[in-house]
């Protein structure tokens, strides 16, 4: 299954905990298959932090919805994330945006990610790697949802 996953942080060596994460999505959830850029992004939501790195890679996994969900947690708490505040700032961030096609509403995992279409920081990556993608319950593309997102954010691609 094809799934995106968004990659965040605004603590630490940023860069190094990008590759680790990466390294360890590959290691234990699937190859990747696209990454896009990395972008500096302003906070959302809760605003006064550091920026944020964002990236969003497409991954190849078997793992089913909720499995994969475990295990994006489990590299988050390797490389050392502790969950504080809704928002606030981390050394690593692994968001579920996509499933496929697939609509999940549980508990625990909502998917299509339910701020996806907000927020700027996920759009831009997203419509950069997988423009043409549609969303499964909008029925837009990432490149239209980034086209009417209202989310005026900073957004600037990090040169490296």
């Amino acid at each position: 299954m094809n799934v995106f996953l968004l990659l965040g942080a605004n603590l630490g060596d940023r860069l190094a905990t990008f590759q680790q994460a990466r390294k360890r999505i590959e290691d234990t959830i699937g190859p990747i298959r696209v990454e896009s850029s990395l972008w500096e992004t302003a906070a959302w939501g809760l605003t006064d932090q550091p920026a944020f790195l964002n990236q969003v890679i497409e991954v190849d996994t078997e793992w089913e919805p909720l499995e994969l969900l475990r295990r994006t947690q489990a590299i988050e708490m390797e490389l050392g994330r502790v969950r504080k505040e809704k928002w606030g700032a981390r050394l690593i961030d692994i968001d579920l945006l996509y499933y496929g096609t697939e609509v999940i509403n549980e508990p625990e995992l909502s998917i299509p990610h339910p701020y996806l279409a907000e927020r700027r920081f996920t759009l831009v990556p997203l419509a950069e790697i997988a423009p043409d993608f549609i969303h499964p319950v909008l029925q837009l593309t990432q490149q239209r949802l980034l086209d009417v997102c209202t989310d005026n954010s900073s957004v600037l691609r990090l040169e490296v």
